[in-house]
């Protein structure tokens, strides 16, 4: 079974990018206690940037304080799916600059009962969406940008998990028509697609050896990505680099859409 020793020197997003760059720059990144959006939370913290990362429990929470670097952020409990919850933490914040919207839930094969695939879409599509328009009013204020979280199976079905395939195609769209709404407030919005990654909700996966030599040997790579490898989409994404760069969906995968 491939391990992610196999990723040979990968340099850390922050290396490849100016230190400080941003420096009094405030930063949400919602679901940024674990998997990518920690390692996104990381990324932005070492560059200088003010980070509030949230997470569903307290000991999710817990887990993320004992991170070393996650050392400095600032951490709240939020359910995406709680509106007025949202529109609170958003309002509360001094300032916003950059929102990374990285909450999210997949049950592979329960998605097929329509409670669970409206529970699913709800979390995953639908409060990206509560998130963003809470951040709309502070973002203008500040140019400021948004990063969402799609997936390859935004561009392919997934037969055990209909409500995530759903809900990344949507967040495709989504950012696509969000990345016009809110143009005209110089809010740039744009999203990464992650390809394999070895996070926790992928555990089981990689556990399963024939699941495992299969999305390993489709991956041009043939290997599963890191969560720090996302980082420096969402970086750049959300850098003065990516200036003019609005709509745009990121594919991160190290070469499986191509095979």
């Amino acid at each position: 079974m491939s391990t992610s020793s196999s990723a040979d020197a990968i340099p850390r997003a922050a290396d490849c990018l100016r230190p400080g760059l941003f420096e009094g720059r405030q930063v949400l990144v919602t679901g940024g206690t674990s998997g990518i959006g920690a390692a996104i939370a990381e990324a932005f913290l070492s560059l200088g940037a003010a980070v509030l990362a949230t997470g569903v429990g307290e000991a999710e929470i817990a887990a993320a304080r004992a991170v070393p670097g996650l050392a400095g952020a600032a951490f709240a409990r939020l359910d995406v799916r709680d509106g007025a919850a949202v529109a609170a933490l958003v309002a509360g914040l001094p300032r916003l600059d950059h929102v990374v919207n990285c909450a999210g839930v997949i049950r592979r094969g329960e998605e097929l009962e329509p409670d669970i695939f409206a529970e699913v879409v709800d979390i995953n599509l639908n409060g990206s969406m509560r998130v963003c328009a809470a951040a709309r009013p502070r973002l203008a204020e500040r140019g400021g940008t948004i990063v969402n979280t799609a997936s390859m199976l935004a561009f392919f079905g997934g037969g055990l998990v209909p409500a995530y395939s759903a809900s990344k195609g949507g967040i495709a769209q989504l950012t696509k028509s969000l990345a016009i709404a809110y143009a005209g407030e110089r809010i740039r919005v744009n999203a990464i697609a992650p390809g394999w990654i070895a996070t926790p909700l992928t555990k089981a996966l990689r556990e399963d050896p024939a699941r495992d030599a299969a999305i390993t040997g489709r991956t041009a790579m043939k290997r599963w990505g890191e969560p720090a490898e996302l980082a420096g989409g969402a970086l750049f994404l959300s850098s003065p680099l990516a200036s003019f760069v609005t709509g745009a969906v990121l594919v991160i995968d190290g070469g499986y859409l191509i095979t």
